[in-house]
C-alpha cells in the first residue's frame, strides 16, 4: 500500500479516481475548493477510512509538511479550461506553472515520487500521428503552462517523477465538468440545448481519454514503479467530433447543431499515439460508447 497525496482530489478527475484509489491505497486529498466541488466529499461507496481530505491552495499552503511521509504524489491541481484560458493567462500561469514548482519542491524535499498529469494539448498544430518526439506547439495559455511545468520539472534534481500527456478526459464523476466537448455535448443533449461545434472542427480528430483508462495509467505507473523521468501519451482514442455527434445521437435523436467561433481553433486535424505507454503493459479499456452512455444515463436523471 502507497501513501498517495492527490492535489485537486475533488475536481472530475480527481473524484473519479478516490474510490479505486482508495481501495488499495492511503490518500490524502487536498483542494482549494474554488470550484465548489463539495459534492465529491461525499460519493456513495468511498472506503470508509483512509481518506483524508484537507482544503488548501497549493500555491500558498505549506506542501513540504504535508508531504511529510507520503510515498506518491498525483499532481491533478490546475486551472483545465483551455479556451476560457485566453481570458486569464496570469492566474493560469500561476496555478499550473507555480504550483507545479512547489509541488515538485516538496517532493524533492521529502522524497517523494511525482506523477504529473499533462495534457496531449502541448502538440497544438500537428499533422498525422504525433508522438513523444513531435514537435510542440501549444495555442493556449493552459497547454503552454502545462508544456512549461514539463520542462520545469525535467530540470529538478533529485525528483522522480513521470509525465502523462492524457487526451481530453470524458466520462461520468461526482465532480465531473462540462467544459470539455464530449460532456458539453451529453449536457446540451439532455437540456435540450443546441450542441455547439466550432465552426470547420467537425471532421478534426483529437486524442480523448475515458476517465476509467485515466485511472488504469495512474494505477499502472504506481504498480510499475515508472517514475523514470519519462513522458507516455495517454489515451483511449482518437475521435472526430462527427464521431462524438454520432454517438450522442443514439441517446437523443433530436439534437441540434450550432456553430461557433473561438478563439483558440487547431485548424489541423491530429492522431496522438500511445505505443511507448502500451510497450510497458498498458492498453486502454474504455470506448466512446461506453462513456457517453453512462453520462447521458447520469445526466437523464435530472433531465427528464
Amino acid at each position: 500500500m502507497a501513501h498517495v497525496i492527490l492535489t485537486g482530489g475533488l475536481g472530475h478527475i480527481g473524484s473519479a479516481l478516490l474510490k479505486p484509489l482508495g481501495e488499495v491505497h492511503n490518500i490524502a486529498v487536498v483542494d482549494n475548493f474554488s470550484t465548489s466541488r463539495y459534492p465529491s466529499l461525499y460519493a456513495d461507496n468511498l472506503p470508509a477510512s483512509g481518506i483524508r481530505y484537507i482544503e488548501g491552495d497549493i500555491c500558498t499552503y505549506d506542501l513540504k509538511s504535508l508531504f511529510r511521509g507520503r510515498d506518491v504524489v498525483i499532481h491533478l491541481a490546475a486551472i483545465t479550461d483551455a479556451a476560457t484560458s485566453a481570458l486569464r493567462p496570469a492566474d493560469v500561469y500561476w496555478v499550473n506553472y507555480h504550483g507545479t514548482e512547489r509541488v515538485g519542491e516538496a517532493c524533492v524535499a521529502n522524497g517523494c515520487r511525482l506523477l504529473f498529469p499533462s495534457t496531449t494539448s502541448v502538440y497544438g498544430k500537428s499533422e498525422g500521428l504525433v508522438d513523444e518526439t513531435s514537435v510542440l506547439r501549444p495555442q493556449s495559455p493552459y497547454a503552454s503552462s502545462k508544456l512549461r511545468a514539463e520542462q520545469y520539472l525535467k530540470t529538478v534534481d533529485g525528483l522522480r517523477f513521470v509525465i502523462l500527456r492524457w487526451g481530453t478526459i470524458y466520462g461520468a464523476s461526482r465532480g465531473m465538468r462540462f467544459h470539455t466537448f464530449v460532456n458539453s455535448a451529453c449536457w446540451a443533449a439532455a437540456t435540450g440545448k443546441p450542441i455547439k461545434v466550432w465552426k470547420t472542427a467537425l471532421h478534426q480528430k483529437r486524442p480523448y481519454l475515458y476517465l476509467g483508462d485515466a485511472y488504469r495509467s495512474v494505477s499502472h505507473i504506481i504498480d510499475k514503479d515508472l517514475f523514470n523521468g519519462d513522458v507516455y501519451n495517454v489515451l483511449t482514442g482518437n475521435h472526430s467530433v462527427s464521431d462524438i455527434l454520432d454517438v450522442v445521437r443514439k441517446y437523443k435523436n433530436d439534437v441540434s447543431v450550432r456553430t461557433t467561433d473561438s478563439p483558440i481553433l487547431n485548424q489541423n486535424s491530429y492522431t496522438v499515439s500511445y505505443s511507448k505507454i502500451r510497450d510497458t503493459g498498458w492498453e486502454p479499456t474504455g470506448n466512446l460508447e461506453a462513456g457517453i452512455a453512462e453520462t447521458m444515463e447520469l445526466l437523464s436523471r435530472i433531465h427528464r
